[in-house]
């Protein structure tokens, strides 16, 4: 078997596999919890607005941004967040200068450490928040991140 015909006929295995296990990109966006409006959002407040806040987000020492200060390639940039906050329900990761700022969202379940990370692409240097819903307010921590390599793109 040629190469391109192995990696031609495993990429639609693998499709077909996601498929038939429910997870496709239709699928995440009908999903309950998908908040569209906040995902296509500009901006933390935009973001906050759009995930219920009714005041503008306050930076707090209790809520830990984990990025680093260069990301040598946009297209991976490891962040975590964690939230010291009490009663936090969510936490989200906004990139400033992305297309669509909301990077990535996450419920935290009753009980459970705030703690979360994942990888997002960057197109470019950008100020990265993490933002924490704590009761009905919410809560950020912001940190620069330098990408000399850029990810969001063609």
């Amino acid at each position: 078997m040629e190469r391109r015909d192995f990696l031609t006929s495993s990429g639609a295995t693998a499709l077909a596999l996601a498929a038939s296990t429910g997870l496709t990109a239709a699928h995440a966006q009908n999903a309950p919890g998908w908040n569209k409006a906040a995902f296509d959002t500009k901006s933390l407040a935009d973001a906050a607005k759009a995930m219920g806040a009714t005041s503008a987000p306050v930076e707090s020492k209790d809520l830990i941004l984990q990025a680093p200060e260069i990301a040598e390639n946009g297209s991976v940039v490891r962040i975590g967040a964690q939230s010291n906050l009490a009663n936090t329900t969510q936490i989200s990761f906004v990139v400033e200068k992305n297309p669509s700022a909301l990077a990535a969202m996450f419920d935290i379940p009753t009980g459970t450490d705030a703690n979360v990370s994942t990888n997002i692409k960057m197109g470019q240097s950008s100020n990265v928040y993490a933002l924490a819903k704590a009761g009905d307010k919410f809560f950020y921590a912001v940190k620069e991140v330098k990408v000399t390599l850029g990810g969001c793109g063609g």
